[in-house]
């Protein structure tokens, strides 16, 4: 079944490629650039085919089965903007002919002096007969590392005052996932892409690991008042229990809640790595989302894309402290 999806995303993507995407190349003079431009349009499609089930799937569960009403539609606006960005390309191109570029570079001059390929999916007997072992295995390491960086942006100090930006969304929605500082997403994409490199993990299967957790991360943020249940919690994280991550209460800066003095639930995909580590949270209720300051002191985090970018780029200097008597 795999395979079957695999190849008809890689007909699709070729149409799309040969129909649109190759002819703006020859029309502005970037032939030199083809195969490049196929990896992109690989990009483009999985991100067409994601917003469609944000709109066609997610957007109207969330009418049906809302946490809060919607409230606040510009900021949702700029939710959507970040998602455009991220999902169709734009983000990953520039980053494609950057930092991957040179990690790419930097890392196969390291192999030609002897650094190995782990290989880690060749640990499962007769995986290389069965796609989905390989799939599942990275996706789960691909977890597990999204989980030690989700809790190191909460954990130290310089890199919360980017990842703030996420945090600061009070209308969560389907289009909340993506709200992050650009530079804290560099920062992701490089570590991403350099454990991909290491463990040999193919350019193909790094696209269907990016797109099932990215949908899987959009359902998480949605305004849904959805719950799988006591086991189904346990082995899926659902929109309830990542909303208690975003909880006002919850705590994200030293000592502002006695359950954790950096949050909990920081789970990307599977609650496992919070319930081996000791920061699940199942306490029942639906919480009101946002942080601590910029509640209950009235602390700025922007409204517009650009101001958000400006003041954590304020924050990560020191440059944008909280007046006295605030948090």
């Amino acid at each position: 079944m795999l395979d079957n999806v695999t190849d008809a995303f890689a007909a699709a993507q070729q149409w799309l490629f040969e129909a649109a995407v190759q002819p703006v190349a020859f029309a502005v003079g970037a032939g030199n650039l083809l195969e490049d431009g196929f990896t992109a349009t690989g990009w483009l499609l999985v991100g067409l085919l994601q917003i469609a089930v944000l709109l066609l799937v997610i957007a109207p569960l969330e009418r049906l089965w809302p946490v809060e009403p919607l409230r606040d539609r510009h900021a949702v606006r700029i939710d959507v903007l970040y998602t455009l960005i991220h999902r169709l390309g734009l983000f990953k191109l520039v980053m494609f002919f950057s930092v991957e570029l040179w990690l790419t570079e930097g890392i196969g001059w390291l192999r030609a002096h002897g650094l190995p390929t782990l290989q880690i999916d060749q640990l499962w007997p007769g995986v290389t007969d069965r796609a989905w072992v390989s799939f599942i295995i990275y996706l789960v390491v691909f977890d597990a590392i999204g989980y030690l960086i989700h809790r190191a942006q909460h954990r130290w100090h310089w890199w919360w005052q980017l990842h703030a930006v996420h945090h600061s969304q009070r209308q969560m929605t389907v289009w909340s996932d993506n709200r992050n500082h650009l530079l804290d997403s560099v920062i992701n994409d490089v570590i991403f892409v350099v454990v991909a490199i290491l463990i040999g993990v193919g350019p193909s299967q790094f696209v269907a690991l990016v797109a099932v957790s990215q949908l899987l991360e959009s359902l998480h943020h949605a305004n849904l008042r959805w719950s799988w249940g006591w086991l189904g919690n346990r082995l899926l994280i659902s929109p309830s229990f990542h909303r208690r991550h975003h909880a006002i209460a919850l705590g994200h800066e030293p000592g502002t809640t006695a359950f954790s003095p950096y949050g909990g639930n920081y789970g990307v995909l599977f609650p496992w790595w919070d319930m081996l580590l000791g920061s699940a949270d199942w306490r029942p209720g639906i919480d009101a989302t946002g942080i601590d300051d910029q509640v209950l002191h009235g602390r700025d985090y922007g409204r517009g894309f650009w101001r958000q970018q400006w003041l954590g780029l304020k924050r990560l200097a020191g440059l944008d402290r909280p007046v006295a008597g605030k948090l």
